[in-house]
Formats: structure tokens, sequence, C-alpha cells
């Protein structure tokens, strides 16, 4: 279970425990609707024991929010850079990603991601903060109303071995198993390729329920929201040309699978 970073634990906590009391629910009535003990309940509230994503999306149900919780501790646990795309993500109807070094966070497990995380320039507290706003994002693909998405990667990301063989064998059975969702396609672009757009680096574009596209683009420093109508442009040229070079859907499946089985 994915625990909340402080301070932003402290906040959600009060908010949560204000909820309960205008709801007039008791610890043991809220407890039950949100599938925990009246004790783990005390304990939260009483912060001694961890906030977890488990715990908050249990509150979102014993309160009927509508998953404002778990919205608050997505939009208030990053970066006002990244507040904006995540708004357009969370409000699109299609996403379309592609990645040449990593897989797209939309699809990592906690392994994958704590692994990934800890190889980058941050503290054990800010590894943990990110993969909680990272799983916490993924909720819209579980969401009643999921956005259809289309993820393409170079091969190299399905055989870079991140947190070792066994987190890399979850991470791609979970990329299988997404891939057997209705409105999820991942498509691999083989090694044999050779020089592509794709290799300019990784990209999303978000389709927004006014059939606007909104491109998001990552480098080392911050990432970058794209909504200038010609750079939008430069994208989809891009996507299309990299799709081009995609193998099908099922020969990705097999691609996939071939490198699972032999990690």
């Amino acid at each position: 279970m994915t625990e909340v970073p402080e301070p932003l634990a402290a906040f959600i906590v009060v908010e949560i425990r204000r909820g309960r009391q205008a709801a007039k629910m008791t610890q043991e009535a809220f407890g039950r609707a949100a599938n925990f003990s009246a004790t783990h309940v005390s304990a939260v509230e009483n912060r001694t024991r961890a906030l977890t994503m488990d715990f908050i999306a249990g509150a979102d149900r014993a309160l009927k929010t509508g998953g404002v919780y778990e919205r608050l501790v997505i939009t208030l646990g990053v970066p006002t850079w990244l507040r904006e795309w995540i708004d357009h993500e969370r409000e699109a109807v299609a996403l379309r990603s592609f990645e040449n070094a990593v897989l797209p966070g939309l699809f990592q497990t906690e392994a994958y991601a704590r692994a990934l995380l800890s190889g980058a320039l941050f503290t054990v507290e800010q590894v943990r903060q990110k993969v909680t706003e990272r799983l916490a994002r993924q909720a819209i693909l579980t969401r009643e109303d999921p956005p259809q998405v289309i993820s393409i990667v170079d091969e190299c990301v399905l055989r870079r071995v991140i947190g070792g063989r066994e987190v890399m064998r979850e991470q791609l059975a979970h990329l299988l198993k997404l891939g057997t969702t209705p409105l999820v396609q991942i498509q691999v672009v083989p090694a044999n390729v050779g020089s592509y757009p794709g290799l300019g680096g990784p990209f999303v574009l978000a389709t927004l329920p006014t059939n606007a596209d909104v491109g998001y683009i990552d480098n080392q420093l911050h990432g970058q929201v794209v909504e200038q109508p010609a750079d939008v442009l430069q994208l989809r040229r891009a996507w299309d040309a990299i799709r081009g070079s995609a193998l099908t859907v099922p020969q990705s499946t097999e691609l996939i699978t071939e490198v699972m089985d032999k990690l």
C-alpha cells in the first residue's frame, strides 16, 4: 500500500475527518463503508498509522465524494507546471503516447516506478511521493468512462531491466494485462527500424472533449504543456510517422510476451 508523504498526509487526514464528521458518521460506520476497521480509522485520524492511497480511496467511497480526496493528493502533490497537464489528462477522451526510454507512467507498476525513480537524483521521501502521485494518476484507466489510450514504446524500453528481473517480469505481465482491456492499445517499434522520428524524444497527445489536442513533452528539468497549433500539429505528424513504424497490436503483444519469457 502506497503511503502519502508529509505534510500532504496531515492535510488530507484533517479533511477526511472533517468530511466524516460533517456526514455525522462514527469511525465505526465510516470504517464499514470504507472497508477498514474502526481501530484503523482511529489510528489514521490520530496520526499513529500512515495514510495510504487505499485509505483515501475508501474515504472517497464512504463519503461518496466522487474521488475528491484522491484528486487533492494528485493536485497538491505535484509541481505547478504539472498540474495543468494532469487536468488535461483527467479530462481527455483519448491519450496517445510515445516513449523511447521507459514505460509510460500510466502503465507502471509500483515496483517499476519505485526502481525507476530511485535511480534518479531524488531523496527517499521524494521517491515515495512521486510514486504515490504516479499511481494515483492511473485511476483514470479504471474510472467509469476511461479514455482511449494508445501507447507506442521503443523495443529498448521492454529490454531495459528496471529494478531486476522479477520487477521487470511483473511489469511486462501488467502491460499484457492492460492490453486486453477494450480501450488500451500497446504497440512496439522494433529495434530493426533504425532511424525514425521517435528518436527525438517522448511525448503525449491528449484529445479533449472539444476534440482539440494538447501535447506534453518532458525533459530533465520539468515538463511542458504544448498548446500552440503549429507545435501540436508537429507532434501529430510525429505520432503518425512513429505509428507507421510500429508493429501491429498482436505482433507487439507477441514481442512483449517473448521478452517477458526470456527474463
